[in-house]
């Protein structure tokens, strides 16, 4: 897996750089924070030269895969330059707490502006932003039914008709452990299967292309992530504007739990050198200026409440979100990993 390395030259050796960021301290008033992150969006890089001004703390950046990050921390050990672990998905901020590269953080800061469900129980790491795994279907063929709930993604009037992406995808894997979390297992399991039975083809692609193939007729339902679909709308390209319009949206099961969130969740590393800049720098990520940049950079919902989200994203409209602790969607992950083994969902 290539990195992107921003804060050093990538022909110097791991020493050079753990001596580049540790001798780097003095480059600003304040110090530096070294972020690793596996977030690719040039607006973060906005927010990061914000955070500098504020603050006088300049900020070194690392980008890279995030099971790529979790695995170079944990083999840095404790001569890791790293303070902050940024990425998306909670499974993947369970896998860095399995292998020990997070510390927990007491803030006050933190507790007042993130309801509970957004915070690791122990402050290992915490939400700055979310997405909603929504249900689409093709408008030209009429919304199908029954399908108000991700349950209904089971039902046998949906035969042929799922596309998907496939078992692998961490995003799939959250939202099978939310059915785990709220349901048992066993009522998981079977949810699967019959999901499987519904599928239209093998599942492949990304989101991207499960709302290219509902708009385009190939499939009549999919579920993908809010984000995706609001930059559809967003899109000054005629194609991926229609492809939108052709597309209905359901935010699954409003009379019940609410629908599915997952998050960008960021956490201060075990051995951070520069811990307390670490914690102002997480602290920053949810004042209401940064939200703003999560929201109108990458089309994502604020963590924070009584911050707007892009025009792009209130075009998909308002919904009840499922409460349940995000940490719970990485305690299951490896039960979820097993279901959809035994299902046959590849």
């Amino acid at each position: 897996m290539r990195m992107r390395a921003l804060f050093y030259s990538p022909f110097i050796g791991l020493c050079g750089a753990i001596a580049a960021l540790v001798g780097g301290a003095a480059a600003a008033d304040g110090g530096v924070v070294n972020v690793y992150s596996s977030r690719h969006y040039d607006t973060d890089l906005a927010l990061y030269d914000d955070f500098t001004k504020a603050t006088g703390i300049k900020v070194n950046r690392l980008e890279a895969g995030a099971d790529a990050l979790i695995e170079r921390i944990r083999n840095e050990g404790e001569f890791s330059p790293a303070d902050v672990l940024i990425t998306v998905d909670a499974g993947r901020l369970w896998r860095a707490e399995q292998v020990g590269v997070l510390s927990s953080v007491e803030s006050a800061t933190l507790e007042e502006r993130l309801p509970a469900y957004m915070r690791h129980p122990d402050g290992l790491w915490f939400g700055v932003s979310k997405r909603a795994r929504v249900i689409i279907y093709n408008k030209a063929a009429g919304a199908p039914a029954p399908l108000e709930t991700y349950a209904d993604l089971a039902d046998p009037a949906h035969r042929g008709k799922i596309c998907v992406r496939s078992s692998s995808n961490i995003y799939n894997i959250s939202l099978l452990a939310s059915v785990i979390a709220n349901q048992g297992a066993e009522a998981a399991e079977e949810w699967a299967k019959n999901v499987v039975l519904n599928f239209a083809r093998r599942p492949q692609g990304n989101d991207t292309s499960q709302i290219s193939a509902v708009a385009a007729g190939e499939c009549g339902i999919s579920v993908v992530n809010s984000y995706y679909l609001a930059r559809f709308a967003a899109s000054d390209n005629p194609k991926m504007k229609a492809a939108f319009d052709a597309v209905g949206v359901i935010f699954p099961d409003q009379e019940g739990r609410g629908t599915h969130v997952n998050i960008s969740g960021v956490g201060v590393t075990a051995n951070a050198p520069n811990r307390e800049n670490a914690i102002k720098f997480i602290e920053y990520l949810t004042d209401a200026s940064a939200q703003r940049y999560f929201a109108n950079g990458n089309n994502e919902y604020p963590a924070v409440a009584g911050v707007d989200a892009s025009s792009a994203v209130e075009r998909l409209g308002d919904f009840k979100e499922d409460n349940l602790n995000v940490a719970e969607l990485g305690a299951q992950q490896a039960e979820a990993i097993r279901i959809f083994d035994r299902v046959g969902w590849p």
